[in-house]
């Protein structure tokens, strides 16, 4: 699940009395308790924002159970590493956990990799295989892609969850398991249920406990976190000495909508990590540029989200003032606090990462240690020779600027279709009569 969030290490051992620990706000991370589990490779998951506090809040209720768990979310936001958690979290984690990728095995071969086979069950079966149910006995079994699985195979999938038992292709005997099933999947399984093209018993067996993951792009205020973890990482892994992330860079990077998620964005430190010549990481903004207009659409409402909290940290959490985040987006204090509230913005977690302009972000050269506090960031910029100048491409649109950006990017890529499926509105998340208002009073033409 690179969660994602990420896992800053992973090693084999397990740690039977793992416990999830959120720490105070200035550390601006979530991390998997002490640095004892840390040492024994125990995983970490970087990041400070509401909506992970509530996926981890969830992974920590639900891991001691035996519930079978389901993990929805897009592709790259860490479905298989929450997995992960859930299992070295629970009384399993003594036992293994069992991968499958629906997806990736051929549909002819997948019930043999899922129940095994006998010598002679088919064509090339020269001797007795032993399926993953069998090998996840007393461990846990995750299922990744679940909504790839063929029809034909569901029914026997959900015997073996109720019934806890199976026979192996071309055998008699029954075999007893005892598995913890996690299955996880990119895709709407009440629609493919719909469509019948899941079935609803195996669906409601499955989603006994559902786990959303968010995606990066409505979680902007961990990708400051997460671009430090990924260029300390591969600076080290590369023997590069890497001082500091220009800010103008990282203010790009916020502002990307990211359709990969996390793992789209751990390859693009990767690359600008290889890339970079000197001890400032600032990486091709154009290039970020240019694959924003291809990046997943997102709602009007996700977009006046990410760009009021990026004016938050922008201003330090400050509403009001000359300097504050209302004057810059151009709306009145308390109109700003009412879309604060309805948007469900936490201003205390963008007081804590205030984006300064014309500036470069230090990091640490030590790719174990743990990400420093932005708090320590902000006061070790202050010395001698931190700040390395950059031209000033910090962005300061107002509310309505950025609004009609936005809509106009969408109907620019529905070339011009408001209504119907497919359409601007559609996409948008709005009434087609509400975004043809809208449209009008900012001055965008269809």
């Amino acid at each position: 699940m690179a969660t994602q969030a990420s896992w800053a290490r992973e090693a084999p051992s397990v740690n039977h009395k793992a416990s999830f620990e959120i720490e105070d706000a200035a550390s601006a991370k979530i991390a998997f308790d002490s640095d004892e589990l840390f040492g024994s490779g125990f995983p970490r998951i970087v990041g400070n924002s509401a909506a992970l506090r509530r996926v981890l809040d969830m992974v920590r209720i639900v891991a001691p159970t035996d519930a079978t768990v389901l993990i929805n979310g897009e592709t790259g936001t860490g479905k298989e590493l929450i997995a992960e958690a859930i299992h070295k979290c629970s009384n399993r984690s003594n036992g293994a956990f069992v991968k499958v990728n629906c997806a990736a095995i051929p549909a002819g071969l997948l019930e043999s990799e899922l129940f095994g086979h006998e010598r002679g069950a088919y064509t090339g079966a020269c001797t007795r295989s032993i399926g993953r149910f069998e090998r996840a006995h007393r461990g846990t079994l995750f299922l990744d892609e679940i909504g790839d699985l063929p029809l034909e195979l569901q029914p026997k999938i959900l015997r073996v969850m109720q019934e806890r038992q199976f026979e192996r292709l071309g055998g008699a005997a029954t075999i007893h398991t005892d598995v913890r099933v996690i299955c996880a999947t990119h895709r709407n399984l009440m629609e493919m249920v719909d469509k019948r093209e899941f079935r609803a018993d195996l669906f409601y067996r499955l989603s006994v406990f559902p786990v959303e993951l968010p995606p990066l792009r409505q979680r902007p205020e961990d990708i400051r976190l997460l671009v430090h973890h990924f260029a300390m990482d591969y600076a080290a892994r590369m023997n590069k000495r890497l001082t500091a992330i220009s800010e103008a860079f990282l203010t790009a990077l916020i502002r990307h909508s990211w359709p990969g998620n996390v793992r789209e964005l751990q390859n693009f430190i990767e690359r600008s990590v290889i890339l970079s010549t000197g001890a400032v990481l600032s990486g091709s903004r154009p290039e970020l540029t240019r694959t924003s207009k291809l990046s997943a659409p997102v709602t009007l409402e996700e977009a006046e989200r990410s760009h009021i909290l990026q004016t938050l940290q922008q201003t330090a959490g400050v509403v009001g003032g000359r300097g504050g985040a209302a004057a810059r987006l151009g709306l009145p204090r308390t109109s700003l606090l009412s879309k604060i509230k309805r948007l469900g913005i936490n201003r205390e977690q963008s007081s804590v990462s205030p984006v300064r302009a014309a500036t470069s972000v230090p990091i640490s050269e030590d790719p174990i240690s743990r990400i420093p506090p932005l708090s320590e960031i902000s006061q070790n910029a202050a010395s001698p020779g931190s700040f390395i100048p950059e031209p000033d491409l910090e962005w300061e649109f107002t509310l309505a600027d950025a609004e009609r950006k936005h809509i106009s990017e969408v109907v620019e890529m529905t070339e011009g279709l408001i209504a119907g499926e497919g359409g601007a509105a559609k996409v948008l998340g709005l009434p087609p009569s509400t975004l043809r208002s809208r449209m009008k009073k900012l001055g965008i033409k269809s």
